[in-house]
């Protein structure tokens, strides 16, 4: 029997826990249907039709703001803060950098407190410390999705007990789907040392109870409190870095900081109080923010400032042309968007220093002032964590046998490969079109450290054939030695950890990356047709989607996906682009149906049985 065949037969057998199609953030929205055809022949009215999904997550957040699962969420940050306990938050992908964002916004405050008086300085360094942050794979999948990891609930658990939490510590587990292992892993091994677990997801807590064992393991486990953020599809059927993170960005966000401004009269001086910025809204306020936030972003002028970029970088991949992304607020938000590029749109990953063969990654992003270790450092706020996990710790785990037999080089050293940092790196201008682009908000260019900053970015574009800004915010500056100032108007609120602002550059950066990449065919209708499948659940999504598009049923379409990944897996050379194997594979079955051929090689099926 074929390897394919093989791969294919297991999968269909033994991994029906991971067939996900009755879950709703898996399905294809409504209102987004032709949405690919849409961008490419209106990118503006493309634009629309994905902010108009953005207002599901207003409901979604009402109603959650008002639940006792909210109020006892706060409650247990606060006390866990109160006691000198940590707070933890776990995540896997999209939730693994929503994680790393939450503990920089915290550990940011608390610096900056430290920076401006003396007298807090040791005492902003201990609270900095009371919240962390756990991602499947460790900070290097900040970067890089690392294969298979997700699929192993004892990769969480060991990265939970490395964390050391343990009696009066808080777990905060996201997971859009709700059925991720490894973050569901996270929440075994946090309450076998005591600590109390909430569980934060966004599909119906009864779906997932009903259809998938370990979701319903800990949703009725009555020590775990749920909060349960169901919002419907996703734009973009699958893609839960856009609408599902977007909730857990407002809830969990809303909660930390809430817990915060609670805090803070019995930490700070009085006189302390009235530097810190902002105000505290009550948990109503907050979804009547977010709805006018999102009208302030589907305002023509915001629209129109999107569509322009969206045309800029267009043009610009479509020249095979390079963006470089310079900035300093911005930065992680900036990561989390362009790294989920490359699985979401099957475009090359952030390439390493010492990699002389893999395609340039498409996007990139740097800090002009701070060399790479330092730059890391800033964008964290914190040392690099990463997993320094030999082969006899894999063998432990149980892990893949690939990780078992070769580990991934996922350590602190890997990281500091990809140069985020002022060091010149000719791949990124070199090309015949290139560009350097800052990504600032509004607030940043009224500060007194932003002339250093230009400076250094205005000195660094130079060796870019454009160079251009985007201010995100309420105004913008002629900002010189640029050719273009794209200004993406909006009011987010300001508050102590800056939530607002990063809701507000998420939202913004979704849209832009999703239309580019539409407007570029890297969708089909409303779907991530170019995905790569790598893990249990996106060769069950893949399956599904060359299903729907092929006109084939399930299990051919299972066959059909392993058959092109063994293909795909001996043709692509390295530095060579690799194709879709999703895409390869409808594309693939269509011609077979049209020839009246075999749909899988080595099949007697014929077509008109599909």
């Amino acid at each position: 029997m074929e390897e394919y065949r093989r791969k294919a037969e297991h999968f269909l057998k033994h991994e029906t826990q991971f067939r996900l199609g009755m879950l709703p953030t898996e399905q294809s929205h409504p209102r987004t249907r032709g949405l690919a055809e849409t961008l490419q022949r209106e990118p503006r009215a493309g634009i629309r039709m994905l902010q108009d999904v953005d207002q599901d997550v207003r409901a979604s957040a009402s109603r959650t703001f008002q639940s006792a699962e909210y109020r006892s969420l706060v409650a247990a940050l606060i006390e866990a803060f109160r006691a000198g306990r940590r707070v933890c938050f776990s995540g896997c992908g999209a939730t693994g950098r929503l994680s790393i964002l939450l503990e920089a916004c915290w550990r940011r405050f608390w610096r900056d407190l430290g920076i401006h008086s003396h007298a807090l300085e040791q005492t902003s360094a201990s609270l900095a410390d009371r919240v962390c942050s756990l991602m499947t794979g460790g900070d290097y999948a900040l970067i890089r999705s690392v294969e298979n990891f997700e699929d192993y609930a004892s990769f969480g658990r060991r990265q939970v007990a490395e964390a050391g939490l343990g009696a009066g510590d808080v777990l905060v587990a996201i997971s859009e789907g709700g059925e991720t292992s490894s973050v569901i892993g996270t929440i075994h091994e946090a309450l076998a040392r005591g600590a109390r677990a909430f569980f934060v997801f966004n599909n119906p807590a009864e779906v997932l109870a009903r259809h998938i064992e370990r979701s319903r393991a800990v949703i009725e486990c009555p020590a775990v409190t749920i909060l349960d953020l169901t919002s419907g599809p996703m734009a973009v059927a699958g893609s839960t870095r856009m609408q599902a993170t977007t909730a857990e960005l407002l809830v969990v966000g809303s909660a930390l900081e809430e817990a915060l401004i609670r805090l803070l009269p019995k930490l700070l001086p009085r006189d302390m109080l009235s530097t810190v910025p902002g105000e505290w809204r009550t948990p109503g306020d907050a979804a009547a923010r977010f709805t006018a936030l999102l009208a302030d972003l589907a305002h023509p002028d915001a629209v129109d400032a999107i569509a322009e970029w969206v045309t800029i970088e267009r043009d610009l991949y479509a020249a095979r042309g390079r963006m470089t992304y310079y900035a300093s607020d911005c930065l992680l938000d900036i990561f989390t968007d362009t790294t989920e590029r490359a699985p979401t749109f099957m475009l090359p990953p952030f390439r390493k220093c010492d990699d002389p063969v893999s395609p340039p990654s498409w996007a990139f992003v740097k800090n002009p002032l701070l060399e790479t270790p330092a730059a890391w450092r800033e964008v964290l706020c914190r040392e690099p964590r990463c997993l320094e996990w030999d082969q006899a710790c894999y063998e432990e785990l149980q892990g893949p046998p690939s990780a078992r037999a070769n580990p991934p080089r996922l350590g602190r050293g890997e990281l500091l490969k990809f140069l985020i940092g002022c060091e010149e790196d000719p791949s990124r201008f070199e090309a015949p079109d290139s560009a350097a682009a800052a990504v600032l908000l509004s607030r940043e260019i009224h500060a007194p450290e932003f002339s250093a900053w230009w400076s250094a970015f205005t000195a660094a574009a130079q060796r870019y054939r454009r160079r251009l800004a985007v201010v995100i915010g309420a105004d913008a500056a002629l900002l010189p030695q640029v050719e273009r100032v794209v200004h993406v108007p909006c009011r987010p609120l300001q508050t102590p950890l800056g939530i607002w602002n990063r809701l507000a550059v998420k939202l913004v950066l979704n849209t832009l990356s999703t239309t580019t990449m539409g407007c570029l065919g890297r969708l089909t209708s409303n779907w991530m047709a170019n995905v790569e499948a790598t893990n249990k659940k996106l060769i069950d999504r893949g399956t599904r989607l060359i299903s729907e598009l092929a006109g084939v049923d399930y299990e051919i379409a299972c066959y059909a996906l392993h058959e092109t990944m063994e293909y795909l897996a001996r043709a692509v050379t390295p530095g060579q682009e690799k194709p879709s194997p999703v895409a390869e594979t409808v594309r693939r079955l269509r011609q077979a149906k049209a020839e009246g051929g075999a749909l899988v090689s080595g099949s007697s099926e014929e077509p008109d049985r599909a």
